[in-house]
């Protein structure tokens, strides 16, 4: 056992990430009956939605699973409410201050995890109390830290700061990936595109049929007025990026993006006019698989990788 293992009582050190319109209770407990940790993402779900995925993820796994929750979500109190009385056990949270909901949640006996893009997040984590941070790159998908910094750099720069068990994110999808991230310092790694190209994920097959079709350079972020978010390039993310050709203000920004875009491209599968959220290593994901397959496949890859790597000479 390792700490995140040990913290969190899974057999592997492999946190699905909470993605909006894609970690459903499906996902939730089939990566956490493969033996990872399951997380359902509560930043698509209305309160009593959320409810029902909690309590129907209780009923198809009898491993442990937790809630991904933004704080910066409108009915946040309605929704840390709804996780003690269905008696989840871990709670990540992110964007937005650790300090507000950690000590009601550990109050209440539940294990959290905050998502940092920085070091100096990830001490702010750590001084808030609590149990691990999910140091997230650069390369992730979806809403991504101002700092822009690599999962390569990041690891070891957080590594350095906290005493805490510390979780790699962004770009690992892959066993050779996820010792890569453990050799720099992690204790476990999240994974987020592999899972969002799942049998089980809750998305539109037309989205996942568009990450297994993106190739090296088909994402991009942007929107970095607003809150950066990395997108595959399609023809809304050209619109953005012909908008700012006119040094458009930063309502102009928030008309072109509307409202429920993201739900629009990832959960209805309008691959045009919606906004598709994904990681740069969505260019080695190629086929769509059963989540039980991905983490076995990860877990061989990540056993050979680590016999290849006893055996370098220099």
């Amino acid at each position: 056992m390792n700490k995140i293992t040990q913290l969190f009582n899974i057999k592997y050190p492999i946190i699905q990430g909470g993605m909006i319109w894609n970690s459903g209770y499906k996902l939730a407990s089939a990566v956490s009956n493969a033996g990872g940790l399951g997380l359902i993402g509560a930043g698509s779900m209305y309160p009593e939605v959320l409810r029902e995925h909690i309590q129907k993820c209780k009923k198809a796994t009898d491993k442990p699973f937790g809630v991904n929750i933004p704080m910066l979500y409108p009915n946040i109190e309605e929704i840390m409410n709804i996780v003690v009385e269905e008696g989840v056990k871990i709670v990540f949270t992110s964007a937005g201050n650790p300090k507000t909901w950690t000590s009601f949640l550990k109050e209440k006996g539940i294990t959290v995890v905050h998502v940092v893009s920085s070091s100096i997040f990830a001490l702010k984590a750590q001084d808030a109390g609590v149990d691990a941070v999910v140091a997230e790159g650069f390369e992730a998908g979806g809403h991504n830290g101002r700092e822009e910094t690599t999962t390569l750099t990041l690891i070891p720069m957080v590594k350095e700061k906290i005493q805490i068990p510390l979780i790699a994110a962004g770009g690992i999808a892959t066993g050779r990936g996820m010792l890569a991230a453990m050799v720099l310092g992690a204790d476990g790694v999240q994974v987020g595109s592999r899972f969002a190209a799942s049998i089980e994920s809750s998305s539109h097959n037309n989205f996942k049929e568009t990450i297994v079709s993106t190739i090296e350079g088909g994402t991009q972020l942007t929107l970095k007025e607003l809150a950066p978010v990395r997108l595959i390039k399609n023809k809304f993310y050209q619109d953005v990026q012909d908008l700012y050709q006119k040094c458009p203000s930063k309502e102009e920004l928030v008309q072109l993006l509307g409202r429920a875009r993201a739900k629009r491209g990832m959960f209805e599968g309008d691959l045009e006019e919606g906004e598709l959220e994904i990681g740069q290593v969505a260019g080695l994901i190629h086929k769509i698989l059963p989540v039980e397959e991905i983490v076995q496949q990860m877990i061989a890859e990540f056993e050979t990788a680590s016999k290849e790597k006893s055996t370098f000479e220099f």
